[in-house]
């Protein structure tokens, strides 16, 4: 029982001298349970919506007084156009928009043709195919009130709903085709993984295997090693990424309607972040498996707090904080609304700007965290 105490202890001891390992080990559990128990869900709140009602009759009043109340719905703006809706839709501030026909209610009562269309973003075609039930529910519901209120006869139920047409457009994907939506978000998993994860680890085998001791010793600056060791990193994420591109356009029909630059300028702005996200990881650890298990921390809550598969608006307060600061968040948001919506560069200064703040500070950490190990 002694010879058994002292190894059990000796195992203890060991597995407490690495304490990177262990810290991963053991947060990668807590991670995964606050994520599917507290931040993720499937549920589509929060709908950001326009409307847009040239003549503000009772009926288009009621119809917009209930999508205001509904906690589903978040009355983003009233519109006076209908550009002023296709801008709100290309700067991204709305998901829904609600344009009434003019003389809502005065068509009705003539049982003349009465119009209420529901323009709806579908770049994600299952968040969009549930807002548009939502959306709906709500009008029809309301026009059924209407009805009673106003004493129509209510014995049969197709009589329950007034003569008015609700029509669907979906814009940016009218086929509901999820391609649209994943492309861009495989894109930049994909970039992610290969470039933090194979970067940090090609840095730490240097120390592993006693090599970076030789490289020091060359006359060559910290800053040029640095640059030798991500060049080609970020070489092959421009190959993938470029690979994945003509994939995605000539095989699965996913358009480009924005501008190509502004896409590949966001990026290489994004690879970089990826490239010194691994550099950083590579001055915290010691060893590859430390490095792989890090960044595969970093990965999982990469994959569920950027909108890849769940609504952000969705999840509470302090997870949409977070999601803020995760650079896969900006990379994919920007890519959709390029390929996808093809909205103009001024539309994604504020990508641009989180993507190039990150890029200083963890490149700068790195550097600083590397010279004083040099030290």
């Amino acid at each position: 029982m002694k010879q058994f105490s002292a190894f059990l202890l000796k195992e203890f001891r060991h597995m407490g001298r690495d304490w990177r390992t262990l810290l991963i080990l053991v947060v990668m559990p807590v991670v995964m349970v606050l994520l599917f128990g507290y931040a993720i869900t499937t549920e589509v709140t929060q709908t950001r919506t326009a409307v847009l009602d040239p003549t503000h009759d009772y009926l288009t009043r009621r119809i917009t007084d209930r999508i205001a109340a509904n906690p589903f719905f978040e009355l983003t703006a009233t519109c006076a156009s209908a550009e002023e809706v296709d801008a709100l839709f290309r700067e991204g501030r709305i998901d829904l928009a609600v344009v009434f026909a003019p003389e809502l209610a005065s068509a009705k009562a003539a049982d003349a043709s009465a119009v209420v269309q529901l323009l709806i973003d579908g770049s994600e075609p299952n968040q969009a195919a549930v807002r548009q039930g939502y959306a709906m529910q709500v009008i029809q519901e309301e026009l059924l009130t209407a009805s009673v209120a106003s004493g129509e006869p209510v014995t049969d139920v197709s009589a329950q709903i007034p003569l008015i047409n609700v029509s669907t457009r979906m814009l940016y994907n009218p086929q509901g085709k999820s391609a649209y939506n994943f492309v861009p978000a495989v894109i930049g998993m994909i970039l992610l993984l290969l470039c933090t994860l194979m970067s940090s680890i090609s840095i730490v085998r240097e120390k592993e295997n006693g090599t970076m001791e030789v490289l020091l010793a060359s006359p060559l600056s910290p800053a040029v090693i640095i640059a030798a060791k991500l060049v080609p990193y970020f070489v092959v994420g421009m190959v993938n990424l470029l690979s994945i591109l003509c994939l995605a356009h000539f095989v699965m029909g996913v358009p480009v309607e924005g501008s190509l630059v502004a896409f590949l300028a966001l990026s290489v702005l994004y690879i970089g972040v990826a490239l010194a996200l691994g550099l950083l990881i590579s001055t915290l650890v010691s060893t590859q498996l430390a490095a792989m298990l890090l960044s595969m921390l970093m990965i999982v809550p990469t994959m569920y707090l950027s909108g890849l598969v769940f609504q952000l608006d969705a999840m509470p307060l302090p997870a949409q904080a977070v999601s803020t600061i995760i650079p896969a968040r900006w990379f994919m948001d920007g890519a959709r609304r390029l390929m996808i919506q093809g909205v103009e560069v001024r539309h994604l200064f504020t990508n641009f700007m989180v993507l190039g703040a990150e890029l200083l500070v963890l490149f700068g950490l790195s550097v600083l965290l590397f010279k004083k190990r040099l030290e």
